[in-house]
């Protein structure tokens, strides 16, 4: 049997590339990036809205409802807009965040960028995503597009997965290290 991420995976993917058509067609690509991106920062923000997202309990009428009221109070594209209503019609309300990174991925291709998942002890400054990303496309050789999610738990330092590849410097695996060394030692 699958396992239930490569199953909200397959779904997320088919729903973004639907919607990058969609909006490659409309010429709306990054109105669009913008959109889902602001609707994912407000889902993070917000434990009502992650709570209506991910719970099976709200029917999907109640979940059109309310997508429609956020995202016409958001000013969201007319685009993201009916592609929202479509996915909670649909029941598929919790896969929104895949199908958010898989959009972004998607654009990113398109553009000819990489994209780049950081995650962080707190919030990083614009000045130190900028940092960031020229580090980063130093070492890609392509522009390089981050997404950073906060992560309190690290302590310390960031996590970042390009392509492949994984570099963990938070302090949380320094410390996690140190204690097995420790462990063998004693």
């Amino acid at each position: 049997m699958a396992d239930a991420s490569q199953v909200i995976s397959g779904v997320a993917e088919r729903y973004a590339s639907s919607l990058f058509e969609l909006a490659l067609e409309a010429g709306v690509l990054d109105a669009v990036a913008a959109d889902l991106n602001r609707f994912q920062a407000m889902i993070d923000e917000s434990a009502d809205l992650k709570r209506l997202v991910q719970s099976p309990v709200f029917t999907a009428e109640d979940q059109v409802k309310a997508i429609s009221v956020i995202g016409e109070k958001a000013g969201f594209n007319a685009l993201v807009l009916n592609f929202l209503k479509v996915v909670a019609s649909n029941r598929r309300l919790f896969a929104v965040p895949g199908m958010v990174a898989a959009y972004r991925q998607i654009l990113a291709r398109h553009k000819g960028e990489m994209t780049a998942d950081v995650t962080s002890a707190h919030a990083l400054s614009a000045e130190q995503e900028t940092e960031l990303k020229a580090a980063l496309k130093g070492v890609t050789g392509k522009e390089v597009s981050i997404s950073v999610t906060v992560d309190p738990s690290l302590l310390g330092g960031l996590i970042v997965k390009i392509g492949s590849r994984q570099i963990d410097t938070s302090l949380r695996t320094k410390l996690s290290t140190l204690k097995l060394a420790l462990k063998e030692v004693g």
